[in-house]
Parts: structure tokens; sequence; C-alpha cells
């Protein structure tokens, strides 16, 4: 049996004892640092092995209730560790994600909660109105003299290593059941595309440990050649997202990762005068892993940065999704983004047909250690050039979602004509050209007006340039049924800049916009508050949520 990737901790532990393993830089507390190396980071994880084993047996659930830190990492790795099955989410009090919380949270059922002492008052009073646990842990508190009494247990492939719960951009979150196998080979997978270097490459990043790319690029790829994983709360980046840049300024080989706004959002940012002590030469892979990336964001990211050391070939879109760990295509290292503009008509009818104008959709590369295909509805593959459902096969697929066998059917278990073995319905539509993967939307998000489909971030791009008053990436474009039929409805955030703009000013800018370059009458456009459209915890506008609050007469 192949040694799975946890074993690896004890590995580094016992050959490079001294190296970094683990470093927060911790800007909401002064800008101190924190470091664990590998044998400290491997004794944490034997002591609260042994503390969570004297609680519970393997095959059950710990959910992580930590901030942001070097105990979130403990966390995950004693309970791999203990063969226990991990819930990584988050302290209570995140803005805007109460909900998501307490829903994961019911789902999973644990039978214990970690979390550190600080943010223990939080979690108790989290607590006192959802299930209780049978047991909740400081893992701060835990004692390093326990580590002795570990003896380890080596975990098997098809042993649950975590419930990693989707994100929820188009329905309520779902717990993906991650095996050690799935996040060994992704993992694998990712580090034979960045030809990452073992002892020296180093991950910077900012994402949050609950999610899938902050998980997987900050706990897990380190393990797979001892680097060192620097990284700081996702609040620090938005407060001074320069605080990124820094981080990644202070090493000579370091890969890194982001959702597309946050490119767009660091260019618009980072100040001249902030921009004078950077030094970007070292950044070897800079994922862009939200689907679709905007060329835009590359272009400002790369216009912003290139007199800082960048070079363009760093800038490396990708997609993913929690059901195939997270990893499935990227652009290869060391090579610039692929653009490619396609007829728009010719798109909306299901073809990519390049063009001189219409629809400008970056590449996502490439799959590594993975099959993808492009489905009809039928379940038959499509060939280049024909838009259809992205569908995946590998060994980094999970297997299910926790506690939903028919949707795990559905979902899991898809047939591919004339192809052997169970595929990944990923509910992302996709098109090959010139063998590279290429996103233009969700089934679910389709807008699809007198029977013509329409891509709504196409939509959304379109209003927010149709105003000042519209704040960028903060744009919701939806359908809704109607007597006669499906009807456009826009709804858009009001930007600092267009606070004295009157909204039937913008509504009737949006509305010519999106008639001229969609061919499409836009029903009804709310201009609302900053703050009030829903986004997941990706970054990525939540529309279906979006949707119900519409419905709901939320947005005022």
């Amino acid at each position: 049996m192949r040694e799975m990737l946890i074993a690896q901790v004890a590995r580094w532990a016992r050959e490079i004892p001294q190296a970094p393993a683990y470093t927060f830089v911790d800007h909401l507390g002064g800008g101190t640092r924190h470091t664990l190396t590998w044998r400290r980071a491997d004794l944490k994880a034997r002591a609260l092995a042994v503390r969570l084993r004297e609680l519970a047996a393997p095959g059950e659930r710990v959910a992580v209730l930590v901030p942001q830190g070097l105990d979130y990492v403990v966390a995950m790795l004693g309970a791999m560790y203990a063969r226990l099955v991990a819930v990584p989410l988050f302290a209570p009090g995140l803005p805007g994600h109460g909900e998501r919380l307490a829903g994961a949270y019911a789902d999973a059922d644990p039978l214990i909660v970690l979390t550190t002492a600080p943010a223990l008052p939080g979690v108790t009073d989290f607590l006192a109105t959802a299930h209780a646990p049978k047991h909740v842990l400081a893992v701060d508190t835990v004692s390093d003299l326990l580590a002795d009494e570990w003896e380890p247990e080596p975990a098997g492939p098809d042993d649950l290593a975590y419930l990693q719960y989707t994100s929820g951009s188009t329905r309520t979150p779902a717990g993906v059941e991650i095996t050690h196998g799935n996040l060994t080979a992704n993992a694998t997978q990712l580090w034979e595309l960045f030809r990452a270097r073992p002892r020296t490459s180093v991950a910077a990043l900012w994402l949050p440990l609950f999610h899938d790319m902050g998980l997987v690029a900050t706990v897990a790829m380190p393990m797979m050649g001892g680097n060192q994983a620097a990284f700081m709360d996702p609040v620090a980046f938005v407060m001074r997202p320069v605080r990124w840049l820094r981080l990644l300024s202070e090493f000579g080989d370091v890969f890194t990762a982001g959702p597309n706004f946050a490119y767009e959002y660091t260019a618009a940012r980072v100040t001249p005068e902030e921009k004078a002590g950077l030094d970007l030469s070292g950044v070897r892979v800079m994922l862009n892993g939200a689907e679709p990336v905007r060329p835009g964001a590359i272009e400002a990211f790369d216009a912003a940065f290139a007199g800082c050391g960048l070079r363009p070939e760093a800038h490396t879109p990708a997609y993913g999704l929690a059901e195939a760990t997270v990893f499935v295509t990227a652009a290869g290292r060391d090579e610039r983004p692929v653009m490619t503009v396609f007829d728009r008509d010719a798109l909306r009818d299901g073809r990519a047909v390049p063009a001189a104008a219409g629809s400008c959709l970056v590449s996502c590369g490439r799959p590594h250690g993975q099959q993808v295909r492009i489905v009809d509805p039928s379940g038959r593959a499509l060939p280049d050039g024909e838009v259809g459902e992205i569908w995946v096969q590998g060994p980094n697929v999970a297997r299910a979602y926790w506690r939903d066998p028919a949707r795990s059917a559905e979902v899991f278990g898809a047939v591919l004509e004339g192809a052997d073995g169970t595929w990944l319905r990923t509910g992302d539509l996709g098109v090959r050209h010139d063998g590279r993967l290429y996103i233009t939307g969700r089934i679910k998000d389709l807008v699809i007006v007198d029977g013509r489909n329409h891509y709504p971030q196409d939509i959304e791009a379109t209003a927010q340039e149709a105003h000042p008053a519209v704040r960028r990436d903060r744009v919701a474009a939806f359908s809704l049924p109607f007597d006669e039929g499906e009807r456009l409805v826009v709804v858009a955030e009001r930007s600092r800049a267009g606070e004295s703009a009157g909204a039937e000013e913008v509504g009737r800018a949006v509305r010519a916009a999106v008639r001229k370059y969609h061919d499409l009458a836009v029903h009804d456009f709310v201009l609302t508050g900053a703050g009030t459209v829903p986004r997941t915890s990706s970054g990525k506008i939540a529309r279906q949520a979006c949707l119900q609050a519409y419905l709901e007469g939320l947005f005022v």
C-alpha cells in the first residue's frame, strides 16, 4: 500500500526536524510570527491524536472551529494522525457565514469540537444554539507530553480524512467525503504540475484554511517535499492586500494562489508607494483558481506589478472543485496564460468558434493525473469545440457526499458512453479548444430567455462597465419565470464612486448596455447597498442565493 500524505509529517520530523514547516504571520496581533518546525508539528499532532483517541474511535467526526493560525494546522494534522474524520470549519463570528457554519455543523453532527482557549467563549455561545457535541477541546491546552504515548496507526487510502463542505454557490453546502487517498493523489498532482523543489519552494498564502484551496495549498502541499508554508489571516489580506505581496517578496522560489477577485482587488488597492519595496521575481506559480478566470484580472495584475519583477508566466489559471479534492486542470508552469476570443452567438449555441470580437475566455489549461471530458446531456463525450458539462475521473475524485446517497449517485456515479468506471459530474459547462479547457459557466446559473442561452458572468461584466456607480464583482444576473416566459433580473451593489448617482440613471445605463451587447431586455434592475449581494467563501457570486434573496424582498 502506498504511504499516505499524512505520514510525511513524521518523515520530515526525523530528517529535517529544525526546518520550518508552518509559519503564521499574525498581522491582527501586531505582525508577530509564529513557526512550527517539522519536529514541533509532528510532536503537537501526536499529542493531540492521543487526546482525541481518548475521546473517540477511528472514523468519528471532529469539527474544527479554530481561528486561522497554527492551531488550525495542528487540529487537522492531529485529527488525521488519530484517524478521525476532520470537519474543517471556522470559529463563530466570521461575518456573513453564520448560516453556513450552522448548516455544515448540523450536517456533520460531530462527536468532538476542536477550538482554542481564546475562541472558546464564542464557540460555547454557538453550541448553545446547536446540537452539542460530547466533547469540546481547546487545541492549545493539550500538553506536548502526551506525544510520547502515541503509537502510529497508518491511514489507508480508503479511510476518510475529512469532510470538505462546499462553498454553496448554487446550493446548500454539502460535505464531500475526502479520503486519505484523494488527498495524497491531489497533492501529488499539484506538486508535479508546479515542479516544486523539495525543502526549497515556499507556499505563501492568505486563503482560509477551511476552504478547499486554502487547506490543500497551505496544509497539504508542504508535506510533499518538506517545504515551508507561510500564511496569514484572510482579514489581514483584505485590510491591506500589500501584505500578501510583501510575504511573497521574502522568498526566491515561492508559489501562491487566490480567487479571481483577489487579483483585481490587489491591483486596485496597492499604492505606488507600497509597490516600491516589492520584489516579485521569485514568484514561480500564482494560481488563479476561480472560474471563470477573467482576462481583465490577469491583465490588471500583470500591469500593476510588472515593475516589481513579476513574470507574466507566473500567473497560472486553473480549474477545480471540492468534489475533486480541489485541483482538476491548470496551465503549465512558466506558460503564459492563453486567452481566446470566441464568437458570442456561437458560444450561446454551444460551439466555440474563434473570432475577432466576442467573449474572451481564459484557458484553465490541461488536467494532470486525471481525465477530463466534455459531455452532452445523454452521457456522450463531445469533441473539441463543443460546449458541454465537464466530467472528471481520477484518484483525487471524492467518493460521495456525506449521508446523501441519492445525490452521491447522481454526481459521482455518472457513466460515460464507451468508457470504463464512474465519473464526477461537475455541474460546470466548458469546452476544449486546442486541447485546453475553457470554463463557460454553471448549468444551474444559465440565463435562458426566449429559448436562448446567456452566460450570467457576461451580463454581469457588461453591467459593471455600464456605469461607475456599479461596484465591480458585486453584480448578480439571473432569470425568473413569469407567465410570458423567463425574464432577466440584475442586482448590483452601489460603488463608493457612485454614491451621488440616482438609481434610475444607473438602471438606464445598465439596461442600454445589456440590450446593446446581449440583445436582451432587463426585466428588473436593483441597485443595492454594499455587502448585500451574497458571495461564497471563495469570493464567487452566489447567484442562487441572490435569486432567493430577491424573491424574499431583501434588497433595498
